[in-house]
């Protein structure tokens, strides 16, 4: 079997991985078993090598093409894969040992994506980029605010407490509940899914760009149970 490649975004941190949409792949890549070799890309540098490999834009807010990363190249069938969620139902077709969308899941999971993206994620975000920016090269960082900036308007660090507020009562309220609908440690009970990725490589971003206590005040809530979920997703993923 040839080696896959995944496109992934550089930092300045030890170990280099930070950004979450790339760390999906990543860890479903990891936990199926597949050869695979990251190549690291500035954020600056992002449109320019995706158009090199003929990689597909996707549409802004304002109509301006932007080109994502996580980007997949699998030689073994010459598909070329942008986004996390696609990338992922990709692998789980193409390699379907080790499922990541078990008993039929694929489309609860996606609205379970969706969901996790759009009330926990976005609404608390803007305080997460700025912490994203301190781990930047310099010209990654311009790049990086001015392309965020068109979604969502600077200042970003106006409303941190607001921020704070917002993200604790998503995870101490709502997708603790949704935890707490199975038994088990996994959204789906006994049975490990995609949607730990989603929510653990969340946790990893955050753990990755924030300071020291504000991952300690994440860490904390439900009685560490996020940061357990983290350990746990990583280990079976082959990842800790």
């Amino acid at each position: 079997m040839q080696t896959l490649v995944l496109y992934d975004i550089v930092s300045n941190l030890p170990g280099i991985s930070w950004s979450p949409n790339p760390a999906k792949p990543r860890f479903v890549l990891s936990y199926k078993g597949l050869p695979f070799v990251t190549v690291w890309v500035e954020y600056a540098d992002i449109s320019i090598a995706m158009q090199a490999i003929g990689a597909r834009p996707d549409k802004r807010l304002d109509g301006t093409d932007v080109y994502p990363i996580p980007v997949l190249s699998d030689p073994n069938t010459g598909a070329l894969i942008s986004d996390s969620l696609e990338i992922t139902s990709y692998l789980e077709k193409t390699y379907p040992e080790k499922p990541i969308f078990p008993n039929n899941s694929e489309s609860a999971i996606r609205k379970f994506n969706s969901a996790h993206l759009n009330q926990i994620i976005t609404p608390s975000i803007k305080s997460i980029w700025v912490r994203s920016t301190e781990i930047m090269s310099p010209a990654s960082v311009k790049f990086f605010t001015k392309a965020r900036s068109i979604d969502i308007a600077l200042p970003w660090d106006k409303s941190y407490d607001e921020d704070w507020a917002l993200l604790e009562k998503g995870y101490k309220n709502t997708v603790y509940e949704w935890y707490q609908k199975t038994d088990g440690k996994w959204f789906m009970g006994d049975t490990f899914s995609y949607a730990d990725i989603v929510v653990a490589c969340y946790l990893l971003w955050f753990k990755r760009v924030l300071k020291e206590d504000e991952w300690a005040r994440i860490s904390s809530w439900n009685g560490g149970k996020w940061a357990q979920l983290l350990a746990d997703v990583e280990k079976k993923c082959k990842l800790a």
